[in-house]
């Protein structure tokens, strides 16, 4: 197995916090030698990393010369490239795979100490694929929390009534911002925070990744998105469904079933050794045979029409991570994945029908990990 280096701080870094599982906030290095991890320490951090990794093997920098270097003249900045350099020595760090995410000034003082990096995002990213017990723990925890969002959602969308074409509540027009308020709030109160670009979207409103404004439409779909974070570990979970109030149209539910098939095809063709471009092609197949565009064909007149994105992600330290399904998945999964299998359709005049799940990957299949209806009717 090759070594590894990574620098930065866990907080951000999604590969250092699954392999140090504590949230520390300043940057430090961190390197894999020998199969055993490394760790450049302060007293402030010392115990925390200790506790996290037990057999971790600790490089304080105040026997790295800190204190001398404060004497130095240094910058902070110099300063800490220095003792970088120093732990990496300590170490006895000589090639190693690096992060794609190490700073540039980094890598170019650990080059110029004779350390060969080689940047390497498959071989960095393929350690955190199997989720560890506490990621996955994790990603429950997040995953109940986006349930007890959208239960807030559909509450809301459920006390609406239909006004001509929109809804109201309390006699007040009924607002993507009102819902999203309400799901971020039960996901914040469940202890897994939502950010503030979650997804309540129509046709009137809101397509892709965009979180939609301003009044909801009654009798036509409305698609909400949640990704909230679980506050412990620091992993995501991420779901999608779509509700209609009012009177539901005919082609909504044509959709509805379309996509529910597509969904539940997805689901049983998970397993290990089965690559996200397979799975983005078991959907393609179906929505193209029903007379529908798709990533693969392109879209037409409207670039939204159809299916025009990946059939979803991985999901872990990161809301989106490897693997990838969609036609970059090239990758096989693997036990241990943890993915969002996401298939819609968006038509114009109607908006899009989607439905998100999440999954487990095991020896043998997979788990669904998400536990909420399907219904339209909230």
């Amino acid at each position: 197995m090759p070594d590894f280096v990574f620098f930065g701080d866990t907080e951000r870094s999604a590969a250092m916090r699954h392999e140090l599982p504590v949230p520390i906030g300043d940057p430090f290095l961190l390197a894999i030698v020998g199969g055993r991890l490394h760790v450049e320490t302060n007293s402030l951090e010392r115990e925390r990393m200790a506790a996290a990794a037990p057999d971790a093997v600790l490089h304080d920098i105040a026997g790295l010369g800190f204190h001398e270097l404060l004497e130095s003249g240094l910058s902070f900045h110099a300063l800490d490239l220095e003792l970088a350099s120093r732990a990496a020595r300590a170490i006895g760090l000589r090639e190693a795979v690096a992060d794609p995410d190490l700073p540039v000034a980094v890598a170019d003082r650990l080059r110029a100490d004779g350390i060969v990096l080689r940047p390497d995002h498959e071989q960095v990213a393929a350690r955190r694929r199997a989720k560890s017990p506490a990621e996955l723990a994790g990603i429950r925890r997040a995953q109940l929390a986006a349930e007890a969002g959208m239960r807030a959602a559909a509450a809301m969308l459920r006390e609406a009534e239909a006004d001509g074409d929109r809804l109201t509540l309390g006699g007040e027009a009924l607002t993507a911002e009102a819902v999203r308020a309400a799901a971020r709030e039960a996901c914040r109160l469940a202890g897994a925070p939502a950010p503030p670009d979650v997804i309540v979207a129509s046709a009137w409103q809101g397509y892709g990744h965009d979180p939609g404004s301003g009044p909801l439409p009654a009798n036509l779909p409305i698609r909400i998105d949640l990704w909230p974070r679980d506050e412990e570990s620091g992993c995501w979970a991420d779901m999608a469904r779509t509700f209609v109030v009012g009177e539901i149209p005919d082609e909504v539910l044509a959709l509805e079933r379309l996509v529910r098939d597509a969904l539940e095809r997805a689901r049983e063709a998970v397993r290990p050794g089965i690559t996200g471009r397979e799975l983005h092609a078991i959907v393609c197949d179906l929505f193209e045979a029903a007379g529908h565009r798709t990533q693969r064909t392109g879209p037409g007149e409207d670039e939204n029409e159809g299916f025009q994105f990946s059939l979803g992600h991985g999901v872990g330290l990161e809301v989106h991570e490897p693997p990838s399904l969609g036609q970059t998945g090239h990758a096989e999964l693997v036990a241990g994945d943890v993915v969002a299998i996401e298939p819609g359709l968006w038509v114009r005049g109607l908006g899009e029908v989607g439905f998100e799940d999440l999954l487990l990957v095991t020896e043998s299949g997979s788990e669904t990990l998400t536990r909420y209806p399907y219904e339209l009717a909230p």
